[in-house]
């Protein structure tokens, strides 16, 4: 990025000497095992990338001539378990001493650039395996047993200058496999790389492409940039070279509501201000997960299958520990309503009414489509139906029945209603941000009074389903439903009112219903 400090060469290599210090032994013995059955095998791709830049990776990738079965054979008496779930891909995986390894056989693939699927062909020298890779940077590796540092493609150069290229031509790469355009994007956010400009030309006129890849793999793609410690530059990256408007069109759409008569904020540039405001706020306890790279076998096919990253956890409603997709995703969604219910009032003013019943619809709609599960996306959609409710409270008018209801209606997402609430103040009015702070800082405050005085994160009626059943002398089904629904809003409402002043309510209702009267 501009303006931003590289490492130099000789510093990138004394830290992956440095990173790679703790599991050196084990890679020398590894590689010798190899070695002596007359193959070449080297660490290679993330791995190395990670520890020049001396980050850690959870993984071990290495690659070798040896084939599926060779490698099986040495792996095993050598591991302390062994598995083969990559085989079709070539890979071979192992665990030892607490590490975790997969070792892949060299590759020469051919993709048929209509479906993007793959024929894995074998290949016998590391400098092919190296060209065939996504970038320069993930082009890199370490012959084992002597660590020999093989870089045909200068990718510890691109580290030290911050560029982000491709082995090959970038529309080759980009042809072979058009997910890599979205990994772009990725190693934008996550490595803080700016783009060479040939692979940004080949971002803007391939994009397209990017329609013939799964929804699985896009929302996968997807997830990981969104865990970056940044997702801004990334997201930018997608919006500028019309990525976006493939794979989340909402995106670019709010791009496109500018108003040049600034009569309203921009909601793009907002919305990635919310974005950046929220992980802000998310408690800082745990690291952020390491991204998967290219050199995993899977990266063709098998992560249409795979268990999707990115729970909608903590379902308690505790702490927000970073990295949380749930809230990241509404808080770069929360707006996408208003381009659609934009509305130039006669008075010269804007309005955008109900575009968070609107946009959670949207988002429902596209994480659907991106095959996000269920209930991420029930999360998501329901922060973005909430995120405007907290506006009618003003200056604490709201009465405890409306508290109530506010932490009832979040339920275990009021923690992540309570940042994105907080994040979504962008004004640049000192004075109306400090008020608004203050007014939510009463809110939370009323909430945990009320919390302790009636524990309402398990608000239920004073009455439950068979008392209810038992007073109004009724079967269970839909009437009982009613009766217990409005049981609930009288305990909201009123708060703690006694069992027996319950039952009278309750009598007093069933009155008015026309079902009332003696029961079959």
């Amino acid at each position: 990025m501009p303006g931003t400090t590289h490492p130099t060469t000789d510093e990138l290599l004394a830290a992956a000497a440095r990173r790679l210090a703790p599991v050196t032994g084990l890679l020398t013995e590894l590689g010798e095992r190899f070695g002596g059955a007359g193959h070449e095998l080297a660490l290679v791709g993330g791995p190395v990338r990670d520890a020049l830049l001396g980050r850690d990776s959870v993984d071990l990738d290495l690659t070798t001539d040896a084939r599926p079965e060779e490698t099986e054979r040495l792996l095993r008496g050598w591991g302390d378990a062994l598995w083969d779930v990559g085989r079709a891909f070539g890979t071979i995986g192992a665990r030892k001493d607490g590490w975790q390894v997969e070792i892949t056989t060299y590759r020469k693939d051919a993709y048929d650039r209509t479906s993007r699927k793959p024929e894995v062909t074998y290949g016998d020298r590391l400098e092919d395996d190296l060209v065939r890779r996504d970038f320069t940077v993930n082009a890199m590796a370490l012959r084992l047993p002597d660590l020999t540092f093989v870089d045909p493609h200068d990718g510890l150069g691109d580290l030290a200058r911050g560029l982000l290229r491709t082995p090959g031509t970038p529309a080759e790469s980009f042809g072979d496999d058009p997910l890599r355009m979205m990994r772009a994007a990725r190693f934008v956010s996550q490595l803080g790389l700016t783009l060479d400009p040939a692979v940004e030309a080949a971002l803007r006129e391939r994009a397209g492409s990017l329609e013939m890849i799964s929804a699985e793999r896009i929302r996968d793609e997807l997830v990981k940039l969104m865990l970056t410690p940044d997702p801004r530059p990334g997201l930018e990256v997608l919006t500028d070279t019309g990525l976006a408007d493939v794979m989340l069109p909402e995106l670019s759409g709010m791009r496109l509501t500018v108003d040049e008569h600034n009569r309203h904020k921009d909601v793009y540039e907002h919305s990635l201000t919310v974005l950046a405001q929220a992980i802000d706020l998310e408690l800082p306890s745990r690291p952020s997960p390491a991204a998967g790279d290219e050199s995993s076998p899977s990266e063709s096919s098998a992560s249409e299958t795979s268990e999707q990253p990115g729970s909608a956890a903590p379902a308690d409603g505790g702490p927000v520990i970073r990295p949380d997709l749930v809230l990241r995703l509404a808080a770069l969604l929360h707006d996408i309503g208003k381009p659609a219910t934009r509305r130039f009032e006669p008075d010269g003013g804007v309005s955008f009414h109900h575009h968070e019943l609107v946009g959670a619809r949207m988002a429902t709609k596209r994480l659907k489509a991106l095959r996000f599960d269920k209930d991420t996306t029930k999360a998501v959609s329901r922060l973005i139906e909430l995120h405007l409710r907290f506006h009618g409270y003003g200056d604490g008018e709201w009465t405890d029945s409306a508290v109530r209801r506010y932490v009832t209606d979040a339920g275990p997402l009021l923690s992540r209603l309570h940042l994105l609430t907080r994040a979504d103040c962008t004004t640049r009015n000192v004075r109306k941000a400090a008020r608004l702070r203050r007014s939510y800082d009463s809110l939370e405050q009323r909430i945990e009074r009320l919390q302790e005085q009636e524990e309402l994160a398990a608000v239920r009626p004073e009455l439950d389903g068979n008392e209810i059943a038992e007073v109004l002398g009724i079967r269970p089904g839909p009437v009982l439903g009613r009766a217990y629904k409005h049981l609930l809003a009288v305990r909201l409402d009123e708060g703690m009112i006694g069992r027996e002043e319950a039952a009278t309510r309750l009598k007093e209702w069933w009155a008015t219903q026309p079902e009332s009267g003696p029961s079959d």
